[in-house]
């Protein structure tokens, strides 16, 4: 049995996509049969550090295109070729889009799709790309035989603005890491609380810092919250930085707010739990990987309605309108250290969120597949 998948995230993406499909693949060559090959098509080699976290088998070897053609065409169409030469029996789209002609190539297809926020969201994306991704998205759907939702909020949409039979659509999970439950020890904690120069009270919110992500309404919160109290975001900087810095500064919030930039995940732990609280003020995401890390390092949550973040945080986090900067502040005050019932709000957010502790996605994919191909 050969199985391929759409590598291009595996080998250029340090997290998001491409943990997903390092994680996925490396997990799969533990449980499939021992005939089993496990074929990464990428259209380069990308990233040497990131090809090295797929653990080295005999069973996974990566393909890429031979001869000159572009890049984006291999990737987009002529990859079947290949799959048929190399003789795949089932394709893999790990990042939500299948080569065009493969429903026609006899090989089986199945495709993860994370989110279709440039459907809910058109807004935040550049027109041209938009209607790529709308594209890819209409054209994907009617050939994948088996499509992959990593949320219940993802699967709705699919059904929604794809009009895609909920019989066609298998809903598995995002495992999620217990990485975020270990303590750190004490040294550790003042190294980083050193290092960051991190106030004495603060609320951490973790993200690429865009417009959709919505910090803005976190920041103008701080106004009405205890004048001691600091906002740390941690994440990548886009243009959108520079306008939440141009309003931190405009309203002299430039010493209760700290932004950190290429923080190493070793780091990361050290953050959440030095502080009081988590916030999480996206406007759309497909599922909500920052809301479980918080809860799993001990902090109550505020995040926003609308998407798939109360499936992620269940109901011992709180929602407020994306909007609403008075209902984040009250929402943040009602849960900061002391507050009555804040222990007990975290211990079941805890408990909530074990569903998504070490959820076996490959058993599950695996079962996928069977569907398509019986016998592997």
């Amino acid at each position: 049995m050969n199985i391929g998948f759409d590598a291009k995230r595996i080998v250029r993406n340090n997290t998001g996509l491409g943990s997903y499909g390092r994680t996925l693949v490396n997990d799969l060559a533990e449980i499939v049969p021992p005939d089993t090959r496990l074929c990464l098509y990428a259209p380069d080699e990308g990233l040497e550090q990131l090809r090295r976290q797929v653990t080295p088998r005999p069973s996974i070897r990566f393909c890429y295109p031979q001869g000159s053609t572009p890049k984006w065409y291999w990737r987009s169409k002529q990859i079947v070729d290949d799959l048929k030469r190399d003789r795949i029996q089932l394709f893999h789209g790990l990042s939500g889009e299948l080569p065009v002609g493969i429903g026609r190539s006899g090989i089986k297809s199945v495709v993860t799709i994370h989110d279709l926020i440039f459907l809910r969201h058109p807004e935040y994306y550049k027109w041209f790309d938009r209607k790529v991704y709308e594209w890819k998205f209409r054209k994907t759907i009617q050939e994948a035989d088996r499509i992959v939702a990593i949320s219940e909020c993802t699967k709705r949409d699919i059904m929604l603005l794809g009009s895609v039979p909920a019989e066609k659509i298998d809903l598995i999970y995002q495992s999620c890491s217990t990485f975020f439950k270990l303590r750190e020890s004490e040294d550790k904690l003042q190294d980083v609380n050193a290092r960051y120069m991190l106030p004495a009270r603060y609320i951490v919110s973790v993200g690429t810092i865009e417009e959709r992500k919505n910090i803005l309404l976190a920041v103008k919160a701080l106004h009405r919250l205890p004048a001691d109290l600091s906002l740390v975001i941690v994440g990548r900087p886009t243009p959108y930085t520079d306008y939440v810095k141009h309003y931190v500064e405009e309203n002299r919030l430039g010493d209760r707010v700290l932004m950190l930039h290429n923080v190493p995940n070793a780091d990361l732990p050290s953050i959440y739990q030095m502080a009081e609280a988590c916030v999480y003020p996206s406007r759309y995401e497909g599922f909500g990987i920052p809301v479980i890390e918080a809860i799993q390092s001990g902090l109550p949550v505020v995040a926003c309605k609308g998407s798939c973040l109360e499936e992620a945080g269940g109901n011992d986090s709180i929602y407020v309108d994306p909007d609403d900067v008075v209902g984040m502040a009250e929402a943040v005050a009602s849960v900061l250290k002391g507050t009555e019932g804040r222990d007990l709000r975290v211990a079941r957010a805890q408990k909530y969120i074990q569903r998504f502790e070490g959820n076996d996605v490959a058993s599950q994919m695996l079962d996928v597949y069977r569907q398509l191909v019986p016998g592997l």
